[in-house]
């Protein structure tokens, strides 16, 4: 178990507490990150002064032990609630609105899928699975005051309530939610994140460079970031991940770095099935359906606990679901015979270089995800990943609708291996870019064309504004150093307003209107940033929502449309300059309205606002443009909030010693009276980036606490 050591008593004052003869061992030693800990110890979490965990351990499942008990320690309430959810169980700790959950996490196998998972690992990962829940249960057994009572029935967790959090995260929410699958046709937004991998032939030090930028929701749990630096014999791993997994999937060693962003790889297929009497019809005859009697308990509100029951059918293609309209579609999920998703990612992190590195790639165990990657040797690499089916024919739009489900010539029987996936290894542009974008455009001058690979890999757009300000400000042949790198993540400026506010202004300059009259004098002084001071960005964003819809994704009013042949200027121009000019006058009333006036502050009303911390907001939405991206809340008692948006950020040099930088927007922790769930928001506001500590020596000089593994 772990002793909390008198450390965390004295605080960042621990030099006093040595001063004073108390003696801790592990911070005699010094040295590099993957130094063991002294004496009887089997390791320790030396715990900054950000709240992040840098676990040093004796073996390999003591790295995943001490893991799971840092993760309890800063996420416990969200984590045994994931937990107890990925069981099927969250009715039953939680009550009737859980049902929903349950019954199609059973309706599709998931906590018996995960057993079975579970089994297949290697005797050395089982072990490191049963290790990282260990970690858990003993810091829950050590600290019980410091969990919800809602969520410790959830206790003991083990191995195979790891695999099955894993598996519905990949499987069931990322891939196949069922609120994706039961929508017609189902969403396959791909949500927001930035990757950067540059060459070193771009950069003034001659080291590749990797940016790790993942943009989700800041308030669901399963989104929720952790980071973290684990290390044991022969590694040490910095990076971020999300809570409840055991592997970090945004991470970086001396040797490799790699980061991850959402695709639209098509890994489920809904199939529109032909009812034959209590049957249906499977190339021309009648098939009989596989019923099983599912059962789950319910906790009502009088704290008694019912059983509920219902009977799940079961095609060749898969469980068998009801369309709004009755008509019933099997649901396939790809990759659910691949069961190795977590011990890949470990993997990739143990990687030394590019080859180790690619064979673990090739395994395709991850279900989906664009991987981005650089490393010490100067090698960089773009892939749009993916378990993807492998059809005869058909595009992505086709695969994405219902298909037939009476031939089974439909069903897959295979999935597009590593070799067929688009990628680009080393190109001559010197860096490749994702920000959720189609694979065509992740280097410019394009290097990957749609012709080359089957219709249903990837639409070919359009490429959204927030993919071509990333492209724009990578694209070229200067050279750029590290700190040229951080200016341009942190870039709040609006490319949408670089490309068509030039001419909205010319178009309104001889209107006579006095509310356009306004605008144009505010816009016109207007740089173009969503930064807390810029005045005008408020009307910008608004006239914008008018001009291209609530979720600035409509670009029927540019007058030139979206191109492949030219991705990174197009969409442009206002297709009636009339209408624009009205919406501008429009957009002056809603401005008003809104926020109270045309040139208020941007950051008056967007806060970046957690608990008692309130601090002036910047960056904007994505699809305007902005490349550091939040997506606001509505408007609540005179302010709004993040969404979703800027979460982990990590910016990685292989330069000698390694450069890193980063940021996690909302704090390593959500324990309610952590001061950890706030104290970065202040590097948000004023659009800086915290240095990373990656040597043990850089860790000790900023030590807030120590456990020890005994």
């Amino acid at each position: 178990m772990f002793r909390r050591t008198l450390l965390s008593f004295f605080g960042q004052n621990w030099k006093s507490a040595l001063c004073l003869g108390i003696v801790f061992p592990s911070l005699a030693m010094g040295g590099q990150a993957s130094a063991a800990a002294t004496g009887a110890s089997q390791g320790e979490i030396l715990w900054d002064t950000f709240g992040v965990p840098h676990v040093y351990a004796r073996t390999e499942a003591g790295a995943f032990y001490g893991f799971g008990w840092a993760q309890a320690h800063s996420h416990g309430n969200i984590l045994l609630r994931l937990y107890g959810t990925a069981r099927g169980r969250a009715a039953e700790y939680w009550g009737p609105k859980e049902e929903d959950s349950d019954r199609w996490l059973l309706a599709n196998g998931v906590y018996d899928r995960a057993k079975t998972w579970y089994a297949q690992q290697s005797p050395d990962f089982r072990k490191d699975m049963d290790a990282f829940a260990r970690g858990i249960n003993d810091y829950a057994a050590r600290h019980p005051n410091e969990l919800a009572s809602d969520v410790r029935p959830v206790l003991p967790v083990n191995g195979v309530d790891v695999i099955a959090h894993a598996l519905r995260l990949m499987n069931y929410v990322y891939i196949a939610a069922e609120e994706k699958m039961l929508a017609d046709p189902p969403s396959r937004a791909a949500g927001g994140s930035n990757a950067w991998a540059i060459a070193p032939s771009r950069t003034t030090d001659g080291h590749a460079v990797l940016l790790a930028n993942p943009h989700l929701p800041w308030a669901t749990a399963f989104y929720t970031y952790y980071e973290a630096q684990v290390s044991g014999p022969g590694f040490s791993i910095y990076g971020a991940t999300q809570v409840g997994l055991p592997i970090l999937r945004f991470a970086f060693t001396k040797d490799v770095a790699f980061t991850n962003t959402v695709n639209t790889i098509l890994g489920a297929t809904r199939y529109t099935l032909t009812p034959n009497g209590d049957g249906y019809r499977l190339d021309g005859k009648k098939r009989a359906f596989t019923t099983k009697t599912l059962s789950y308990k319910v906790k009502l509100p009088d704290g008694t606990v019912t059983t509920k029951s219902f009977a799940q059918n079961y095609a060749v293609q898969g469980p068998v679901f009801r369309r709004a309209d009755g008509t019933a579609f099997a649901l396939h999920v790809a990759g659910l015979d691949r069961p190795f998703m977590l011990r890949q990612y470990w993997d990739m992190a143990l990687a030394h270089n590019f080859d180790q590195f690619q064979a673990t790639l090739k395994k395709l165990q991850i279900p989906m995800f664009n991987i981005v990657y650089a490393d010490h040797d100067g090698h960089i690499m773009y892939l749009n990943n993916g378990i993807l089916p492998k059809h005869a024919d058909g595009d992505f739009n086709d695969w994405n609708s219902y298909v037939a489900g009476d031939r089974s010539g439909n069903i897959p029987k295979s999935i597009v291996p590593y070799e067929d996936l688009p990628k680009i290894i080393d190109p001559s542009t010197g860096f490749v870019q994702n920000a959720n974008d189609p694979p065509w455009v992740a280097t410019y001058p394009r290097a990957l064309y749609p012709e080359a690979y089957p219709a249903y890999i990837a639409v070919k757009g359009p490429m959204t504004f927030r993919a071509q300000m990333s492209t724009t400000m990578l694209a070229g042949n200067d050279k750029m150093s590290f700190d040229e790198i951080v200016s341009k993540k942190l870039n709040t400026h609006a490319l949408l307003a670089q490309r068509i506010l030039p001419e909205l202004l010319a178009a309104a300059a001889t209107d006579r209107r006095r509310d356009v009259r306004d605008a144009v004098r505010v816009l016109r002084n207007w740089d173009g940033a969503d930064d807390a001071d810029s005045r005008g960005a408020l009307l910008f964003e608004t006239w914008a929502r008018l001009f291209m819809g609530p979720k600035f994704g409509d670009s029927g009013n540019f007058a030139i449309s979206w191109s492949l042949d030219d991705p990174i200027h197009t969409p442009s121009g206002l297709k009636n300059p009339t209408q624009a000019v009205d919406l501008l006058a429009q957009a002056v009333t809603e401005t008003k309205r809104l926020y109270g006036a045309i040139d208020r502050p941007f950051g008056a009303v967007s806060r970046f606002h957690l608990g008692n911390v309130n601090l002036p907001g910047n960056g904007g939405f994505g699809n305007t443009g902005v490349f550091r991206t939040i997506t606001w809340g509505p408007m609540k008692d005179g302010e709004r909030t993040p969404f979703h948006g800027e979460t982990w950020v990590s910016l990685v040099s292989f330069s000698t010693p390694m450069k890193a930088k980063g940021l996690l927007s909302y704090g390593n922790s959500s324990q309610p009276g952590s001061p950890h769930h706030t104290d970065q928001l202040s590097y948000l506001s004023s659009k800086t980036l915290r240095d990373l500590w990656l040597t043990r020596d850089e860790v000790e000089k900023h030590v807030e606490s120590i456990d020890q593994l005994r």
